[in-house]
């Protein structure tokens, strides 16, 4: 499962940063256009909303869970997922955690 884990972890990075670089390359640089785009409509809004709320959560599970087993490279998971998106934190955390095994 490691490199299943794995494998989601870098699709979940390159597949979603095509698309905003191909909106950056539209629209330039720009940050808050991208949030404006973001919350174009009540749909993408809602998309937001759980992407967030996703992210938060699977940032409060990373840092109960680095803490208690003291696997501080489980962390990693953080940036890449406010960074990049949950689709790459999310299989990038569970592949961090099974790295012992």
């Amino acid at each position: 499962m490691r490199l299943v884990w794995l494998a989601l972890a870098v699709w979940g990075a390159i597949h979603p940063m095509r698309w905003f670089l191909d909106w950056f390359a539209d629209n330039g640089l720009s940050v808050s256009g991208l949030i404006a785009a973001w919350h174009v409509n009540a749909a993408t809004s809602g998309l937001v909303w759980d992407l967030t709320i996703a992210a938060v959560s699977l940032t409060v599970w990373v840092g109960v869970e680095s803490w208690r087993t003291a696997n501080w490279r489980g962390l990693l998971a953080v940036p890449a997922t406010f960074l990049i998106g949950v689709s790459c934190g999310l299989p990038l955390y569970l592949f961090l955690r099974r790295a012992d095994v």
